[in-house]
């Protein structure tokens, strides 16, 4: 039993994975059970995604939560003290000053699970992710399956010739690949 004077603490919990892996559904899932046990909720996006809803966040799978699109993540500080759990999706579309919103939220005592890419297109670490899986109490790398072998998959491949870093698409414009089938594609746009 809890006495009236105990501190509620604080934790960063990271879903990551390549695209179709299921990071949105899981942070859906662990935000619904929050609901379930009647804790507030307050549920972040980055306003540049609209995939598939402006205000919603929405999985592949089409399950979705209501949302709030954001461009910096210091809007997210904004939120009543009776919020007891954040999430984020999409969250390697911010810049680093994530990290630093999510420290500053789990040291006020709220529950903050944040979803998003840990690579890149090219393989490489995308954005805030890594900073984030290095401070957090909890992180969770979900597989998808690769669509050329069937083995786990970890990587998300592009489609298209485009050398933007952000380039919002679906499976037109991305696979998911293991790292053999990734490195032989790329070897073969590279030919190209």
């Amino acid at each position: 039993m809890f006495s009236e004077n105990h501190k509620k603490s604080g934790c960063i919990e990271v879903v990551c994975g390549s695209m179709f892996s299921g990071k949105t559904e899981e942070l859906i899932r662990r935000l619904r059970r929050a609901q379930f046990a009647n804790q507030k909720i307050a549920i972040f996006k980055p306003g540049v995604d609209k995939r598939y809803s402006d205000v919603e966040v929405v999985s592949h799978d089409f399950h979705k939560i209501t949302s709030t699109p954001i461009s910096n993540p210091a809007e997210m500080l904004k939120i009543g003290p009776d919020v007891q759990v954040v999430g984020v999706d999409e969250a390697q579309f911010f810049d680093d000053t994530l990290v630093d919103v999510c420290q500053t939220l789990a040291n006020r005592g709220v529950r903050v699970i944040v979803a998003g890419l840990d690579t890149d297109f090219l393989g490489q670490p995308f954005g805030p992710m890594p900073r984030l899986m290095a401070v957090a109490e909890d992180v969770q790398k979900v597989h998808a399956i690769c669509v050329r072998c069937g083995a786990l998959a970890n990587h998300s491949h592009r489609l298209i010739k485009s050398k933007d870093l952000v380039l919002l698409g679906e499976k037109d414009v991305y696979e998911p690949l293991c790292r053999d089938c990734y490195n032989a594609a790329r070897a073969e746009q590279d030919a190209k």
